[in-house]
């Protein structure tokens, strides 16, 4: 198997010892990268290294299973459901919180959508819902709409979401001349779509990118972006502020900026979380007010937890974004800071 360090013989049962993930990336997304000038930090999101080896933790950071209500639904927070529609993607993130699920036959993967449509509708919080996985836009226009079929019906639901990385790996997707009545299948029925891009890099924003997604917009799709703060690749203000204000720009809102996960495998791509505040804070300083609309998330197993800043008194502050118990989202708490730490669990309660 070829590796960014060189060619390394590994058995299967090693791959699967150490969690790694099968190489796989699209021609478009190779060509992308090559020619932008960012090759030495992108290939990082894509080619696999010897760190993944070596790279301790868990493959399910953010309790996943036990916020599953049925296969391919999680339940976590009441206003959002979570679809899992499949185990694929355009092309394999090294960094991938869900490496348990992605590139493989997997039976997290949602099986009934009638059995699912049938939960949301017994559950009036639930305002929105998630498509991910994998990536939603693996799948071809008839089968995303069979899935709408299934959701379209539910009043109380008002938005669909498509998570994807898509945009940046294969463009050309979105120009499948059926989608335009899909987005307007779900404007038609009260309900708004929002496609959450996944852009983690300035160098990831095609022109095809750019044009496909303002298409998009022309037909009333909104758009968000998430990012992941990944050492060797992102770990400097003037990208990720480039980033986001060439998001801004094309009219997709920077949503989420994510502390990397500690995920078996892909934990070597953490960045501490004091040199991600003195980033998060870099980014502030390069954005107009306007474009500042992301938060530092670190998406625990408790709750999506905003990481505010790192105190004169040794502490980390945080609140949380979202969290199970309605009562603590939005307070604001503290723990004694450890150099070095990277994640909730590696800073003390008390």
């Amino acid at each position: 198997m070829n590796f960014i360090e060189g060619t390394r013989v590994v058995t299967q049962g090693e791959l699967q010892a150490n969690s790694i993930t099968r190489y796989q990336v699209t021609k478009f997304y190779r060509e992308q990268i090559k020619a932008g000038g960012y090759y030495d930090q992108l290939r990082y999101i894509v080619e696999p290294t010897f760190d993944e080896f070596k790279s301790p933790g868990n493959l399910d950071t953010s309790g996943e299973h036990d916020n599953t209500v049925m296969p391919g639904l999680q339940h976590k927070y009441a206003q959002t459901g979570l679809l899992l529609v499949t185990d694929r993607c355009a092309s394999y993130c090294r960094y991938c919180f869900r490496k348990r699920i992605v590139g493989k036959d997997s039976d997290e993967i949602t099986a009934d959508f009638a059995q699912i449509a049938r939960y949301i509708s017994n559950h009036p919080e639930m305002t929105n819902v998630l498509l991910s996985g994998g990536d939603p836009f693996v799948l071809s226009t008839a089968k995303l709409n069979k899935i709408l079929d299934h959701l379209l019906p539910i009043p109380h639901l008002d938005s669909i979401r498509f998570g994807t990385k898509a945009l940046g790996y294969e463009p050309k997707r979105f120009e499948d001349p059926a989608l335009p009545a899909l987005f307007q299948r779900i404007h038609e029925t009260g309900k708004t779509s929002v496609i959450v891009t996944h852009f983690d890099h300035i160098g990831e924003i095609s022109v095809d990118t750019e044009r496909n997604i303002r298409s998009l917009r022309a037909q009333g799709v909104q758009f968000l972006n998430q990012s992941v703060l990944l050492a060797k690749i992102n770990d400097d203000p003037e990208i990720l502020a480039a980033t986001f204000a060439k998001c801004h720009q094309m009219g997709v809102r920077p949503y989420y900026l994510f502390q990397a996960r500690p995920v078996k495998g892909a934990s070597h791509f953490q960045v501490p979380l004091r040199r991600g505040l003195d980033i998060a804070h870099g980014i502030n300083q390069r954005l107009s007010g306007i474009q500042k609309t992301f938060k530092y998330i670190m998406s625990h197993y408790t709750g999506k937890i905003e990481i505010l800043d790192l105190g004169a008194d040794g502490r980390v502050y945080m609140r949380y974004h979202q969290n199970k118990t309605p009562g603590k989202i939005g307070k604001i708490f503290s723990r004694a800071h450890r150099e070095g730490a990277c994640w909730l669990d590696d800073v003390p309660e008390g």
